[in-house]
C-alpha cells in the first residue's frame, strides 16, 4: 500500500486558474493533434498499401523526439521556457497549414507527407521538454500526481475526440482539412502562453553553455537512480508497445475493411478507455505503489497486442482497444509522475528530454521494427512477437524499481560555505578538485563508507566527474574524500544544487565525523605548464 493515502482528487489542479486555462487549450490542442495524426495515417494508407511506409509514418512523427529532445531541454533549462513554447507552437501551426493547403490541392506524395510530417515533429520535439517542465511551476507539488493524471485525461479525451471527428472530417472534406484544423488548434495555446507572466528566477551565475548543460543533464541521468528505474523501465516497455500504433492503420484499412470514420472510432474506443483508466488509477494509487501498477498495466496491454494480433473482429478490437487505453494511461501517467518527482528544477527539463527521448527513441524504433516485421512476416507474427516481447522486458526490468514520492524536497538548501580563496579563480579555470577530511572511529568504518558512497552518487550527480574515499594508512581514523568538477564555474553551481534532501544524506555522514571541528573542505585548481 502507498505511505500517501490521502491524495488529492484528480480535479482538484483545476481550481488552480492558470492550470485550468493551459488545461483547456491545450486539450483543444491535442484534439487537432489528433485529427491530424488520424488524416495522416489515413492518407498515407491511402496513398500507399505498403505496411512498411505506413509504419514508417510514425518514425516521421517520432524520430526527431529522439534526436533533438536532449537539445532542446538544455536549452528549456537555459532560456526562458515560455519564449521557446512560444516559439515551437507557431512552428508547429505554419507547417500543419502548409500540409493542408498542399494536401487540398493535391501534391500531396508518400515521401513528402513523411517529409513535412518529420519537420512539423521538430516543432513538437522542442515543445515537448519545456512543456513538461513547466507543469511544477504552475501547479503545486502535492497536486503534481493528479495535474499529470489529468494532464493524461485531456490527452485522452482528445483521443477520444480527435479521431472520430478527424475520421468524419476526412469523409466530408478530405485528409487536408484535418491538417488546417490542427493548425488553428495551436492558436489558444499561443495566446494562454503569451499572457502568462512566469516568474522567472535565474542564477546569479552566467548560464550554462549548450553542449556543458547536455553534459550535464546525461551525468544527471547517469547518477539518479530513481530516474535511470524510469528511463529502463519505459524503453522495456515503449519498444514493444508502438507495435499497436505501427499497424493499426493497416489492421483497420486491410484486415478489418473499415473506412476513415471506424478508424476513427477505433481510436476513440482507446481514448475512451484512457479516460476510464484515468478514473481507476487515482483509486489504485491508493493500495498498490507505482511500480506495481506499471507492471499491471504492461500485463493488460500486451491483452490489446494479442487481440490485435489473433482477433479480426471489429467489436473484439474495440472492446480490446477500450481496454489497452485504460493500461495505456496508467503506464503513460506513471512514469511520467516518478520523472518529474525525480529530478530538481534546474535540471528538470533535460531529465523530461531524456525521458522523451528514451520514449520516442524506442517508439521510432520499434515502429521501424515492426512495420517491417509485418511485410515479411505478417501482421499476427509481428504482433504476437510484440506480446511476448513486453512481458519478457518486464520480467528483465523488475529489479528497476519506480517510485513516486513527494515528500522529496528538491528546494536548495544554500548550506555549503562559499569557498575560502585567496584570489578569485576565472569561471573557466579548472578542473577542479574539492577534498573533504573526516575523523572517523573505526568502529564506524563499515557503515560510514556505505554512507558515504551513497553520496557519491550526489556528488556526480550534480557536477563531479571523479569521486573517491581514501582512507590514511598511518592514521585509520583519517579519511579523504576527493571529487573533481570541470572549472570553478561549475563548482560554484553545484552549490546550488544541493536539495534539502540531500542535505539529510550529507548531515548523516557527518554524524559520523569525530573531529572537534566540522570536517575540513580544501579547493584546489589544475595548473599546467603554463
Amino acid at each position: 500500500m502507498q505511505d500517501n493515502d490521502r491524495r488529492p482528487s484528480i480535479w482538484a489542479p483545476l481550481r488552480q486558474p492558470l492550470f485550468r486555462t493551459i488545461w483547456i487549450m491545450s486539450l483543444v490542442s491535442n484534439i487537432g493533434t489528433w485529427m491530424q495524426e488520424i488524416g495522416g495515417g489515413w492518407l498515407m494508407a491511402s496513398l500507399t498499401t505498403s505496411p512498411a511506409l505506413i509504419g514508417l509514418l510514425e518514425t516521421a512523427l517520432t524520430l526527431p523526439l529522439f534526436i533533438l529532445s536532449l537539445p532542446a531541454g538544455a536549452l528549456a533549462d537555459i532560456l526562458d521556457k515560455r519564449r521557446i513554447l512560444i516559439a515551437t507552437q507557431t512552428w508547429m501551426t505554419l507547417f500543419a497549414a502548409a500540409m493542408g493547403i498542399i494536401t487540398l490541392l493535391g501534391g500531396m506524395s508518400p515521401a513528402l507527407l513523411l517529409t513535412l510530417t518529420f519537420v512539423l515533429s521538430i516543432g513538437s520535439a522542442v515543445n515537448g521538454p519545456p512543456w513538461q517542465a513547466i507543469l511544477p511551476e504552475i501547479i503545486e507539488r502535492k497536486d503534481l500526481p493528479a495535474a499529470v493524471a489529468l494532464g493524461s485525461v485531456g490527452f485522452n479525451l482528445a483521443r477520444a475526440i480527435g479521431p472520430a471527428l478527424g475520421g468524419a472530417i476526412i469523409v466530408a472534406l478530405g485528409p487536408g482539412a484535418t491538417f488546417l484544423f490542427n493548425a488553428l488548434s495551436f492558436l489558444g495555446v499561443i495566446i494562454v502562453l503569451y499572457r502568462w507572466k512566469r516568474d522567472h528566477h535565474a542564477s546569479v551565475l552566467p548560464a550554462e553553455r549548450m553542449m556543458s548543460a547536455m553534459r550535464a543533464g546525461i551525468r544527471y541521468a547517469r547518477h539518479a537512480p530513481m530516474l535511470q528505474a524510469v528511463l529502463v523501465r519505459t524503453l522495456a516497455f515503449i519498444l514493444f508497445g508502438s507495435a499497436m500504433w505501427a499497424l493499426l492503420p493497416f489492421i483497420a484499412k486491410h484486415e478489418l475493411q473499415t473506412d476513415s470514420l471506424g478508424y476513427g472510432i477505433l481510436i476513440a474506443c482507446f481514448g475512451i478507455g484512457a479516460v476510464l483508466g484515468a478514473a481507476v488509477l487515482t483509486r489504485v494509487q491508493r493500495y498498490y505503489s507505482v511500480d506495481v501498477i506499471v507492471r499491471i498495466a504492461t500485463v493488460l496491454f500486451v491483452v490489446l497486442l494479442l487481440a490485435l494480433g489473433i482477433a479480426k473482429t471489429y467489436a473484439v478490437v474495440c472492446c480490446a482497444m477500450l481496454l489497452g487505453g485504460g493500461a495505456w494511461m496508467m503506464l503513460m501517467s506513471s512514469l511520467n509522475v516518478a520523472a518529474q518527482l525525480a529530478t530538481p528544477p534546474w535540471v528538470r527539463a533535460r531529465a523530461m528530454a531524456i525521458y522523451i527521448l528514451v520514449f520516442f527513441g524506442g517508439f521510432a524504433g520499434g515502429a521501424a521494427i515492426w512495420g517491417f516485421l509485418a511485410t515479411t512476416k505478417g501482421t499476427t507474427a509481428a504482433l504476437l512477437s510484440a506480446s511476448l516481447g513486453a512481458l519478457a522486458g518486464m520480467l528483465v526490468t523488475m529489479r528497476f524499481k519506480l517510485t513516486a514520492d513527494t515528500s522529496i524536497d528538491h528546494t536548495p538548501s544554500m548550506h555549503w560555505a562559499e569557498p575560502v580563496i585567496a584570489v578569485e579563480p576565472e569561471h573557466d579555470q579548472g578542473p577542479v578538485m574539492i577534498t573533504v577530511e573526516y575523523t572517523i572511529d573505526p568502529a564506524d568504518g563499515k557503515a560510514f563508507s556505505k554512507a558515504i558512497h551513497d553520496l557519491s552518487r550526489i556528488r556526480m550527480r550534480d557536477g563531479a566527474v571523479q569521486w573517491g574515499i581514501f582512507n590514511d594508512v598511518a592514521d585509520s581514523r583519517r579519511y579523504i574524500e576527493t571529487f573533481v568538477v570541470e572549472s570553478w564555474l561549475e563548482h560554484l553551481r553545484q552549490h546550488e544544487r544541493v536539495t534539502i534532501t540531500d542535505r539529510a544524506l550529507e548531515d548523516l555522514v557527518h554524524r559520523f565525523h569525530k573531529g572537534t571541528s566540522p570536517p575540513k573542505v580544501e579547493h584546489f585548481i589544475y595548473q599546467d605548464e603554463n
